[in-house]
C-alpha cells in the first residue's frame, strides 16, 4: 500500500502521538524533563552546513520541518566555531524568517501552506515510519524552492519511545536514503539538496554527505 501525507500509515499517526506525550511528559528512559526533550538541539551541530547552502541559494527564508520545541532559535550569544558569537542562529545565517512545523509539538502542528526558499530536517527522518518515507521527504522538496538540507542517524538512538522502542524507527544504511532523496529530488528539478549520513563504524561515528 502507498502512503501519503492525506493517507499516512497508522504507524505514523501512532508514532506522531507517541511525540505528542514525550513532548508534554519528557523522556522516561533517560530521565529528561519535558523542557528538555526534543528542544531543538540537533539543529546546532548543523547550523554552518545550512549557512553554506543559504549563501549558494541566496536564500531568504526557511523552513525547519520537524523543529521539534523549537528552542534553537530562542538562544542567544551563539558561538559558531571559527566564525565568532551571532546574536541568535537566524542572525547567523542572515534570513528574514524561519517558519517552524513540528507535527508532534502543538505550537508548531499545523501544516505549513506556500512555499519556501530553503527547507532543513534536522534528525527527525529517522524516527519516521519506513511506509511513510518517501511521501515525507518528497513533501520536503514540493516546500523547497531552492534548497534542501537533512541529516540521519543510521544507527539506534539513546531515547526511548512511552512504549519501549527505541526512538530512531528506521535504520537503513546510506545508499538507501542516497536513493529516496535522489527519487524525490528528481521529481523538483532545480532543487538542490544535500544530505549527511551519520553510521557507526569501528567503535566511532562516521559522518557521510550525498548530494544533488
Amino acid at each position: 500500500m502507498s502512503f501519503s501525507r492525506a493517507h499516512p500509515s497508522p504507524r505514523y499517526t501512532e508514532l506522531v502521538a507517541l511525540y505528542r506525550q514525550m513532548h508534554v511528559d519528557g523522556e522516561r528512559f533517560l530521565g529528561r524533563a519535558p523542557e528538555d526533550t526534543f528542544p531543538g538541539s540537533a539543529l546546532l551541530p548543523q547550523v554552518k552546513r545550512i549557512k553554506r547552502m543559504i549563501v549558494a541559494a541566496k536564500a531568504q527564508n526557511l523552513l525547519d520541518y520537524g523543529c521539534g520545541k523549537g528552542r534553537q532559535y530562542d538562544l542567544r550569544n551563539v558561538n559558531v566555531k571559527g566564525e565568532g558569537t551571532w546574536e541568535s542562529v537566524q542572525d547567523y545565517w542572515d534570513v528574514d524568517f524561519v517558519h517552524c512545523y513540528d507535527p508532534s509539538y502543538q505550537p508548531f502542528s499545523e501544516l505549513p501552506t506556500g512555499a519556501f526558499d530553503g527547507v532543513i530536517c534536522t534528525d527527525v527522518l529517522e524516527h519516521c515510519p519506513e511506509q511513510d518515507i518517501d511521501w515525507i521527504v518528497g513533501e520536503l522538496f514540493s516546500y523547497a524552492t531552492r534548497f534542501v538540507f537533512a541529516n540521519v542517524a543510521c544507527y539506534p538512538a539513546e531515547k526511548r519511545l512511552p512504549n519501549g522502542e527505541n526512538a530512531h524507527i528506521t535504520l537503513r544504511s546510506v545508499a538507501w536514503w542516497e536513493g529516496v532523496f535522489r527519487a524525490a529530488a528528481a521529481r523538483k528539478p532545480g532543487v538542490a539538496w544535500e544530505c549527511w549520513l551519520t553510521e557507526h563504524a569501528e567503535g566511532r561515528l562516521v559522518e557521510t554527505s550525498v548530494r544533488g
